[in-house]
């Protein structure tokens, strides 16, 4: 059985960004949704008792499982996402060896925060943008509706930030742009971002 994993902060907590009341739908609704569908979808199968990650992996590329894969992918990306968000957001937690990838592949935090906005906006209907590890750099690409870059090999995620109109409708209504910059320049964890990386071996 999965687990509903909590938030690491009070639902008050990314205000004015990110509404209370938002966030409440979000993870106590959306979230909690995926969860207990994906309960209901492998209860008394192969599936029960694998790990989140397993299930995603072994039902991603058989068509007869594709529910339960979105169901899943929905839950892992949304666990990514939450905890790509801090209210005590600061770059001051990018690591050195974050850094160092930053300025190769983007310059500068500033253009990776940039382009984060401009990827976020280039999804089409729902999905996510995500910051990845892949070949000794960093990318950024856009994954339609439960897509996960769990699935793609040698791809290691460090950062999603969710763009379904759930994320945001309540608080920005259609302003997708608006929800995206306030995301990037306010609410981003980037201590979560470095742990990421560090757990891939990467040296300081």
């Amino acid at each position: 059985m999965i687990e509903a994993k909590s938030l690491k902060y009070n639902l008050s907590d990314l205000e004015p960004f990110i509404s209370a009341q938002t966030l409440s739908f979000h993870h106590q609704k959306h979230y909690q949704g995926y969860v207990n569908k994906l309960n209901e979808l492998i209860a008394h199968t192969d599936f029960e008792g694998l790990s989140l990650e397993e299930i995603i992996l072994r039902s991603a590329s058989d068509t007869l499982y594709t529910a339960v894969f979105n169901q899943a992918a929905q839950v892992y990306n949304h666990e990514f996402y939450f905890d790509s968000l801090s209210p005590a957001s600061s770059t001051k937690d990018i690591s050195s060896s974050l850094n160092k990838l930053i300025e190769k592949d983007f310059s500068s935090v500033e253009s990776l925060k940039e382009k984060l906005v401009e990827v976020g906006l280039s999804v089409f209907g729902s999905g996510y943008v995500w910051l990845v590890y892949e070949e000794d750099h960093l990318k950024v690409l856009p994954f339609s509706n439960a897509l996960t870059p769990l699935v793609k090999g040698g791809m290691t995620p460090l950062l999603a930030i969710d763009v379904w109109e759930h994320a945001y409708y309540l608080d920005k209504q259609n302003l997708r742009a608006a929800y995206l910059k306030e995301v990037v320049d306010h609410l981003l964890d980037w201590s979560f971002v470095s742990s990421n990386l560090k757990q891939m071996g990467v040296s300081e």
